[in-house]
C-alpha cells in the first residue's frame, strides 16, 4: 500500500497493489530450487552407494563360485547378497527421485499397465477397501517404463490404502486432459500439450497444508519410525518427471486426496516408429571369451571384482585406476592390441568420456563399454557407435553378459 498527500488539498490518495501472485511464484520458484538441490544430493549419494554396492554385490558372486549350496558359508553369502540388493532397491529409488534412474521406456497403452497391475493392487488393499478402476476411452498411448510405472501406481495405492486405516474407497481412472495454456503441477508448470490424465483418488485422512509442502522430499515421512523409508513419493515424483510427465495432489484434511499423473499423449503411429527401436539382447549360456580387456576404474574394490570375474572367464584384463594411467597404458600397447574398453564415466581429473574420446582418435573403431551409477541419460552426447553402457551395480552374470555381447567372440 502506498498513500500520497495532494499539496494544498486535505485529500489522502491510497494505492493497493496485490502481492500475493508474485508471492506465489516467488515460493514456487523457491520450492524449485529446494526440489533440485535435494536432488542433486540424492543423486550424489546414489552413485557412491552404487560403487559400493557393485563391489558387495561382486564379491559375494566371487565367494559364491566356491560356495556351494550344502557349503557352511554358503547361507552367509546370500544374506550378504540379498541385503546388498536390498540396498540396490533403494538407491534406485534415490536415483528415480533425482531423474537419475535408467529407464526402458516404449509406447504403450496404460490401459494394459493398469490391467496388469490391479490384481495385485487389489491384494494389496485387503478385503475392507473398495478398490475400482475406471478405465476412459481412446485416450491414446503413453511412452514409459512399464516396470517403473507399475511401480508409481504401487506407491501411490500403498499409500492411500495407510491413508485409510483398512475402511475406504480407492479409484484409479484414466482420462485424456488438454490445456491450451500452462498448468501449475506441484512446483512445476506443465506446458501446453495433449495428456493422458492417471488420477488415484482415495477416502483416507487427508493431507494437511504443511506436510502437502513436503510430501516428494527424500526421506520425509509422517508414519512411525520403521514403518517406512520416505521415498515412495520421491520415487514417484522422480519417475514421472524423468518420463516426461507431471504430477500434481489435491487433498482435504479428512475428506481424501487425488494424485494425478499427467503423461504425453501419443498416436497410434507411435507404435510403429518405437517398434522399430528394439534393443537386441543376445541370450547365450558360454559367457566365457579370450579378448584382451582395458579396464580404468578408480574404485579399488569394483576394479579388482571386475578384472577377476573377467579374468574368470577368460579374457586378458589389463587396468588403470584413472583417465591419464589409462591413457598412459593404452598407449604403451602394440596398435589396435586391445579388443574392448571398460571405463567408469565419473574419475577425477580426466574422466571415462574424455580418455574414450582420446583413444578413438587413435582407434576410431575400438568397442567401449561405459559403467557408471548415473543413468545413461547423462551419457547421450558420447553415445555413439560401437558404444556401450552397464548400469552399476552390476553382478558377475551381467558384467560378463554385457561384454559377451558387445565382443561377440
Amino acid at each position: 500500500m502506498y498513500a500520497s498527500h495532494l499539496e494544498g488539498s486535505d485529500n489522502i490518495v491510497l494505492n493497493f497493489i496485490d502481492l500475493s501472485e508474485q508471492k506465489a511464484l516467488e515460493q514456487q520458484f523457491v520450492q524449485s530450487q529446494k526440489m533440485q538441490a535435494i536432488g542433486q544430493l540424492a543423486g550424489g549419494v546414489a552413485h557412491d552407494f552404487n560403487n559400493l554396492l557393485t563391489a558387495m554385490i561382486g564379491f559375494c558372486d566371487l565367494l559364491l563360485l566356491r560356495h556351494k549350496p550344502g557349503d557352511p558359508s554358503f547361507a552367509d553369502i546370500m544374506q550378504i547378497k540379498q541385503n546388498s540388493n536390498r540396498a540396490s532397491n533403494l538407491v534406485r529409488q534415490l536415483l528415480a527421485f533425482s531423474r537419475q534412474q535408467t529407464l526402458r521406456p516404449k509406447v504403450q497403452d496404460i490401459t494394459d499397465i493398469l490391467t496388469e497391475v490391479s490384481h495385485l493392487l487389489r491384494r494389496l488393499m485387503g478385503a475392507n477397501i473398495e478398490f475400482d478402476v475406471v478405465h476412459g476411452s481412446d485416450i491414446g498411448f503413453v511412452k514409459v517404463d512399464a516396470g517403473q510405472m507399475e511401480q508409481v501406481l504401487m506407491n501411490l495405492a500403498v499409500n492411500a490404502r495407510d491413508a485409510m486405516d483398512n475402511k475406504g474407497k480407492l479409484v484409479i481412472e484414466t482420462s485424456v486432459f488438454s490445456n491450451k495454456e500452462s498448468v501449475e503441477c506441484c512446483s512445476d508448470e506443465m506446458p501446453e500439450g495433449d495428456w493422458v490424465s492417471i488420477s488415484v483418488s482415495d477416502t483416507g485422512c487427508g493431507i494437511d497444508e504443511e506436510t502437502l509442502a513436503r510430501i516428494f522430499e527424500p526421506f520425509f515421512t509422517t508414519k512411525e519410525v520403521g514403518q517406512g523409508t520416505g521415498l515412495g513419493l520421491a520415487t514417484v515424483y522422480g519417475i514421472v518427471r524423468q518420463t516426461g510427465g507431471y504430477l500434481h495432489v489435491k487433498s482435504s484434511v479428512g475428506e481424501g486426496t487425488v494424485f494425478t499423473i499427467y503423461l504425453p499423449r501419443f498416436g497410434e503411429d507411435a507404435i510403429e516408429e518405437d517398434s522399430d527401436i528394439v534393443e537386441a539382447e543376445e541370450v547365450t549360456q558360454d559367457l566365457t571369451g579370450s579378448a584382451r580387456i582395458m579396464l580404468v576404474e578408480d574404485e579399488d574394490a569394483v576394479r579388482s571384482f571386475s578384472s577377476r570375474a573377467l579374468g574368470n572367464k577368460g579374457y586378458q584384463v589389463i587396468e588403470a585406476d584413472c583417465g591419464e594411467a589409462g591413457l598412459k597404458l593404452y598407449e604403451e600397447q602394440e596398435k589396435d592390441s586391445i579388443d574392448l574398453l571398460i571405463t567408469d564415466v565419473i574419475m577425477p581429473d580426466m574422466d571415462g568420456p574424455t580418455l574414450a574420446a582420446h583413444i578413438r582418435k587413435q582407434n576410431p573403431d575400438l568397442k567401449i563399454i561405459f559403467i557408471s551409477g548415473y543413468t545413461e541419460e547423462k551419457l547421450k552426447d558420447h553415445m555413439g557407435e560401437n558404444i556401450y553402457f552397464l548400469p552399476k551395480p552390476f553382478t558377475l552374470k551381467q558384467l560378463a553378459e554385457k561384454v559377451k555381447s558387445v565382443i561377440g567372440d
